[in-house]
Order: structure tokens, then sequence, then C-alpha cells
């Protein structure tokens, strides 16, 4: 069974997720230990609330340096919501520099009429980048689970690998660029389409050990 580090910085509702990772095949660890999080086989970072206390914590618990050693190393990555968000330069939520990992801003969505902020509820995701593991054996257009206020704005629209559209705003709903790959949505609350992606997370972790031990 694949050991998936779910990094804990009292930043969200680590049981779902882990749950879901579980029923998928795989052993979730939640741990803030940087030695956990080296060995394990892949790397969840989640997260729920706002961008400055979410950074302020992780480099309280020294967390930053794991979290950048852990994408580098090229094992698989994913971040979750909150997770995604703090891997960019900043947010216009905070003040806080953000981890810098991927080049771009957090932006809030602009107010215009009959939109709702935040973006809280189901939607259709646009595949972007279609061959991203983690979207095997989805629909064309599969419904989500969103809860925010805010989206990234890479300044590289290649590392893109879905969108989302909350009233006339199209923006980006999930990154992927090598071993790592972020969703603003959360999987562990998207019914079949989220655990389906929990389980090709899963799978894209035994197939690297597999390609590995070889």
């Amino acid at each position: 069974m694949p050991v998936i580090a779910v990094i804990d910085y009292d930043m969200g509702n680590l049981h779902s997720v882990c749950k879901g990772l579980e029923n998928a095949g795989a052993t979730a660890k939640i741990t803030d230990v940087p030695g956990e999080i080296e060995q394990a086989d892949a790397v969840l970072l989640p997260g729920v609330g706002s961008f400055d206390p979410a950074i302020q914590h992780l480099r309280y618990r020294d967390l930053v340096s794991p979290v950048q050693d852990a994408i580098a190393s090229g094992k698989p990555f994913l971040g979750v919501c909150l997770g995604l968000q703090i891997l960019f330069d900043s947010s216009e939520e905070g003040k806080e520099p953000g981890l810098g990992i991927i080049p771009g801003v957090v932006r809030r969505f602009k107010s215009e009429p009959g939109l709702t902020i935040p973006h809280i509820g189901w939607n259709r995701l646009d595949l972007t980048q279609p061959d991203v593991p983690l979207w095997q054996h989805l629909q064309h257009q599969p419904w989500l689970y969103f809860v925010h206020s805010y989206y990234v704005d890479p300044v590289d629209s290649a590392v893109t690998a879905a969108t989302v559209t909350h009233g006339s705003q199209t923006v980006t709903a999930a990154i992927a660029r090598d071993n790592l790959v972020a969703v603003q949505f959360h999987p562990e609350k998207s019914s079949t389409a989220g655990l389906q992606m929990l389980a090709n997370f899963v799978q894209q972790i035994e197939m690297r050990s597999l390609a590995m031990s070889h």
C-alpha cells in the first residue's frame, strides 16, 4: 500500500480526504514531521481557510522546505483548495508571500450582478490538459464541488489543467506541471468524480513505485 503524507498545519478537515485515499487503497498518514513527508511515496497538501494564516502555520511548523523538497523530488504531489493557492507568489486575500512554486497571483472573483461570492456548490470542470493522470476515467465535463472566493491566476497559462466558469468569469480550477497537480475544488466532497480522482492519484503512485523498483 502506498503511503501518502497528508500535511497537517491546522488548516483543513483532513479526515474526509484521508478516508477517500484509504478507500482507494492507500495509507494516509497525517503528519507535520519533515522526515515522514520525505519518506512518503506521495504528498497531499490540503487546506481550508485564509491565505495568510495558512502560510504562517506552514512557516511556524517549518514545513515550507519539506513541501518544496517533496515537489522537487518528483514524487506525486496533490494540492487541494487552499493547498493550491499557497503554491503561488501572493494573494489578494492577504499580505504574506506565498510559496512561489507556481508563478502567479491569487485573485478575488469580481462582483457582477446576480453572482454569489463565495462560489459555493457544484460546477462543471472544463479539462484543458486532458491527459493529466488525475482526470482518467472521468466524464467529459465532470461536476465538482467548490467553496471559494479566490482563484489562482498563473503567469504561464500552460500550467492550467482545468477551468471553471462562475458567472461570466472563467478561471483556473486546477494546475498541473510534471509531478505536481493542485485543484481548487474538493475531491473528497465531490461524490463519484472526486473519489475517482483520488483513486487515480493512488494508481499514479503505485505505477511510479513499480517503475522505480525495476
